[in-house]
């Protein structure tokens, strides 16, 4: 009865006499799908073959690597079943003689197929930069002081451990040693290496090179015979002021350096001017701190006006232009709004 009363209480009659329509009381609930599940992206593994670079002979083959695994994770992987080539020691390549891949390269954004093939080429035994830059600095400090004091064998026996009178000699050592004894400080507290280690046999050469001019400079300058600059008091102090001006210079560049790259990290960015005022040069040098190196010995040259700190400075001069050269190079091919008025170290000409 309750079912048929709620019928007819739902049937419409129409004025002029047509059917009665039924009007349903609810409207069907729509039917909710469940949604499709995702298919998982099937994960591609690598295979990665070795090869000697020299012989072509397959040194390792390793199966399942993930894509997005660095070179220097496969570094480490065949560095498992080759001990005697850890990381550091080896230098992995896409082509025998091409150029080494950074760590930081992603398997899967390198231009291999499925089943990759490098090259693999021992660099031999490495040694640490911090290694490296504290010994090739502690010599010439030590080397440097032992002509100061005048140690025994090395000028005529009367004038064991005699002092000069001159002061320009006190103050030549006074720089020297204030020099390599920031280049220590700055090694162990504000320089950060994007590479670790270099081949041990350049620590010979580097130190012969630090070394043996520091030996020499120092014979001639302490020299109980050694005459002071021609233009006096007044050559000494332009030339402590522009020595004394570079060192400050060349601190405030690796300061700025340092801050560019965070702790860890292999980032490389474009160095811009800080509110150093020191640091502005940036502006028109790549590489400032060379920039400032070189007026640091300059200054020196003119402070001793020795023939052998002359020849030291050419040197040096020669090398870090080499160094600038290659690093202004990097930062074009590297970064496409480097500014283009830069030059690698002097200012509009080299």
């Amino acid at each position: 009865m309750d079912a048929l009363a709620l019928e007819a209480t739902n049937t419409k009659k129409p004025s002029n006499g047509a059917a009665a329509v039924a009007v349903p009381l609810l409207a069907q609930a729509p039917v909710k799908r469940k949604p499709a599940k995702k298919t998982k992206k099937a994960v591609v593994f690598f295979e990665v073959e070795i090869l000697d670079a020299k012989t072509k002979d397959k040194l390792c083959f390793l199966d399942k690597v993930e894509p997005n695994a660095t070179i220097g994770e496969i570094k480490s992987m065949f560095h498992k079943s080759h001990p005697q080539w850890y990381p550091a020691r080896q230098s992995i390549r896409l082509d025998p003689k091409g150029k080494s891949l950074k760590d930081e390269d992603v398997l899967q954004h390198l231009p291999v197929g499925t089943t990759a093939t490098f090259y693999f080429r021992d660099l031999g035994a490495q040694i640490s930069w911090v290694t490296v830059f504290l010994t090739e600095y502690t010599g010439p400090l030590v080397l440097y002081l032992m002509f100061y004091f005048r140690v025994p064998f090395i000028y005529a026996p009367k004038y064991d451990f005699t002092t000069s009178k001159h002061w320009v000699v006190h103050l030549a050592c006074m720089c020297h040693s204030f020099h390599f004894f920031k280049r220590l400080l700055e090694t162990l507290f504000v320089h950060r290496f994007s590479h670790g280690t270099m081949p041990l046999r350049n620590i010979f050469k580097n130190c012969t090179y630090y070394w043996g001019f520091a030996a020499w400079m120092a014979y001639y300058i302490n020299h109980p015979l050694y005459t002071p600059p021609i233009y006096g008091e007044q050559q000494i102090r332009l030339a402590l002021v522009i020595f004394l001006f570079c060192q400050i210079g060349n601190f405030s560049i690796h300061i700025a350096l340092r801050n560019l790259r965070p702790p860890g990290s292999k980032t490389r960015k474009i160095p811009y001017p800080t509110k150093n005022p020191f640091t502005w040069i940036f502006l028109l040098v790549s590489c400032p701190n060379y920039t400032y190196e070189l007026g640091s010995w300059l200054g020196f040259t003119l402070m001793t006006q020795c023939l052998p700190v002359a020849f030291f400075t050419l040197v040096g001069f020669i090398q870090m232009t080499v160094w600038a050269k290659g690093k202004h190079r990097s930062y074009l091919k590297e970064f496409r709004d480097y500014p283009p008025v830069r030059s690698p170290i002097l200012p509009f000409i080299l």
